[in-house]
């Protein structure tokens, strides 16, 4: 049993997104301290407010209490306190960092430290706001980046009506969950939209223009950074010599966890804030989860594992025997359209690219568009991918996560089915 100065003790979390937003909704009393000037929201459905189908209210996570619009500035471990840019300070029994990720800024030429006019991030609402004001019917947009959220992005954009291209570095989408041929398929898609999609492609830099004294810049809400700044984006420079026009140039090159608060405070940090199986950081009162937390050398960057490690973490701090022990995520995408001809559902999950020695089960069904693939590594399910058709995901999803080796008897098409072999 825990001491009762413990037990009574405040705790306090540093940021309102969705990791932060469940922990509170499960620790009675918690302070919660946000940057944005939004609610807590639902970060996956940002393209959604993109795309003009919901709008900011609808996205919003059940009511949680936050400090709206204030930002930590620095940890006083000693005096275990947390000073805020708004001159207050909050005294915690326990401290929980829940800072997400930044978007990566890809180092281009044209691009510094105040982003031209034009140009945006696409990580949080006001990022979707923003692009939301500014894209209009014909707009030419490229989407630097062809991740899960690039792709999202560049599907959004083309449902406003937009001119889009998608410039991917990598051989093909998606190359963190889809194998080549799903890829493949996620490309005629999006080429079907008017997406125009260029893989192996590698952006050298930004051509700008002054923008001249009273010109309107197209959409973004005012910031600081932005009023300040002397140039808007006229075209995407490739490596080849190559340049796309641009009225809108949007970043989605992947995340960095936010660690600089935690590193100031001399805690243990690795590529994102290093955390113990009590998402413990190297200071016992001190806790982190999300996007910024590192557990046993993993760093997730989705939702699910967010949420399920804001639940470990409310039962540790209730004194209840907690422990979180990884998460086996399962990536799902719904490409959604008023026209159901245009949408399409993807899922993936584990290792869909196989080593040698594998088994690779694939089916494909082009009269219903639909694509399941999984792979097998010593007698266990490793990972799949499905597109279209998503019947099968929650058998093959629970399959993978039992980590069990499969009936001998099993037929390994069976795999495939809409049970996926329940």
């Amino acid at each position: 049993m825990r001491k009762k100065t413990e037990s009574a003790a405040p705790v306090v979390v540093i940021g309102a997104g969705m990791a932060g937003a469940r922990l509170a909704a499960r620790v009675p009393g918690v302070t919660v301290v946000g940057e944005e000037r939004h609610a807590p929201y639902n970060r996956v459905l940002l393209a959604d407010v993109l795309a003009g189908r919901y709008a900011p209210d609808v996205i919003a996570l059940p009511a949680t209490e936050v400090r709206r619009g204030v930002r930590a500035v620095r940890i006083d471990r000693a005096d275990r306190l947390v000073h805020c840019d708004d001159g207050s300070v909050l005294h915690y029994g326990r401290l929980v960092l829940a800072t997400g990720s930044n978007p990566v800024l890809p180092p281009l030429r044209g691009l510094g430290a105040t982003l031209p006019d034009g140009v945006h991030p696409f990580r949080t609402l006001d990022d979707a706001l923003a692009l939301r004001a500014a894209v209009r019917p014909g707009a030419r947009a490229v989407v630097i980046g062809g991740g899960l959220l690039g792709v999202s992005a560049a599907r959004a954009l083309a449902e406003c009506g937009a001119q889009v291209v998608l410039a991917q570095q990598g051989e093909h989408l998606m190359e963190r969950q889809l194998d080549p041929e799903a890829a493949a398929l996620l490309r005629v898609h999006l080429e079907a939209l008017g997406v125009e999609v260029h893989t192996e492609c590698r952006v050298r830099g930004l051509r700008c223009a002054t923008v001249a004294t009273g010109e309107s810049v197209r959409g973004a809400e005012p910031t600081p950074a932005r009023a300040a700044a002397p140039t808007a984006v006229r075209a995407v420079q490739l490596a080849d010599g190559y340049e796309l026009a641009a009225d809108l140039t949007v970043l989605a090159c992947g995340v960095r966890p936010r660690t600089g608060l935690a590193r100031a405070a001399g805690l243990k940090v690795r590529k994102g804030i290093v955390v113990d199986d009590e998402l413990r950081t190297s200071d016992p009162y001190i806790h982190a989860l999300g996007d910024c937390a590192e557990h046993r050398s993993t760093l997730y960057g989705l939702a699910g594992p967010a949420l399920e490690q804001a639940d470990v973490l409310a039962e540790v701090l209730a004194g209840r025997p907690a422990r979180y022990e990884g998460t086996r995520a399962l990536t799902r995408l719904s490409l959604r359209s008023p026209d159901p001809l245009h949408a399409l559902d993807l899922a993936a999950f584990g290792e869909a690219r196989p080593l040698p020695g594998d088994d690779v089960i694939r089916l494909s069904d082009a009269t219903r568009g639909a694509y399941r693939t999984v792979v097998l590594r010593e007698g266990r399910l490793a990972g799949g991918v499905l597109l279209g058709d998503l019947g099968a995901v929650a058998g093959l999803a629970r399959t993978w996560q039992d980590d069990e080796p499969l009936p001998p008897a099993m037929s390994l098409l069976h795999l495939l089915t809409d049970d996926g072999g329940h």
